[in-house]
């Protein structure tokens, strides 16, 4: 990502509107999979700390970090949000059957090849480990922040689900969010990209009103999406369990 967005990520994550609902959301998900608080946990992707703020929050105590970026790395530290290491999530340095949990949160769009990146993650799950999984979805909403973030791609359901099955997990849950506001997103998508606004973030794009206004769509949007599974939204999401063993030889691990 640029770095001003790591920036202005690390300024307005712990109250933006989208930051608070999806922790909201991954945190009713992750209480629906009854982890004990000392089942190891990793979070690839960490940028500049959100899911690891909610982990804390929610009491695991054996919580790993993974990025790319020394920039996320640092601003998680000085948040004091643990272990994050640094690395490549097409090359995870942890060994097979490491963790019951794995959060790739809006990190496979980054990735070019997001099959091996997803086959990495599937790699250091134990047998019935989960992996929560979100993407952007529709090409039709590239704007802004998709450049200034760096993304590769934006995906349709169809296609997340086929990666983190051909990676061989089996679906648990999988559905469109940020539904609501799929509209105004995409015609303030529009209107930024006539005019040529330049924007180091689309966060920068608030006010305390309109935080307040967005939380109550967003958290309206996420408490129904789950069971009204919409046709299209901001966002896919995927939970999935490892059954199956999924091995891959390296040469080093730590």
């Amino acid at each position: 990502m640029d770095i001003g967005v790591y920036a202005i990520e690390a300024q307005v994550e712990a109250s933006h509107w989208w930051f608070v609902g999806r922790r909201r959301l991954f945190s009713r998900e992750i209480a629906a999979l009854a982890l004990a608080k000392d089942k190891p946990i990793l979070d690839v992707g960490t940028s500049t700390g959100t899911n690891l703020r909610m982990l804390q929050d929610l009491g695991f105590r054996q919580v790993i970090g993974l990025d790319s970026s020394e920039q996320a790395i640092r601003f998680c530290a000085e948040k004091k949000f643990g272990n994050v290491h640094h690395g490549d999530v097409c090359d995870l340095p942890f060994a097979e059957a490491s963790f019951d949990l794995v959060l790739a949160t809006d990190i496979l769009e980054h990735v070019a090849d997001d099959s091996l990146a997803m086959r990495e993650i599937a790699r250091v799950l134990k047998r019935g480990g989960s992996a929560l999984v979100t993407v952007p979805a529709f090409q039709s909403l590239w704007g802004l922040q998709d450049q200034v973030a760096h993304h590769l791609r934006r995906y349709r359901l169809a296609q997340i689900k086929g990666v983190v099955e051909t990676a061989g997990l089996d679906l648990v849950r999988c559905f469109y969010f940020n539904y609501l506001l799929f509209i105004p997103i995409w015609v303030a998508r529009r209107i930024l990209g006539a005019l040529k606004v330049k924007l180091s973030s689309e966060g920068q794009l608030n006010s305390p009103l309109i935080n307040r206004l967005l939380t109550l769509i967003f958290e309206i949007d996420l408490r129904t999406a789950p069971w009204l599974t919409p046709p299209f939204g901001v966002s896919a999401f995927v939970i999935a369990e490892k059954i199956g063993q999924v091995t891959k030889k390296r040469n080093s691990e730590v």
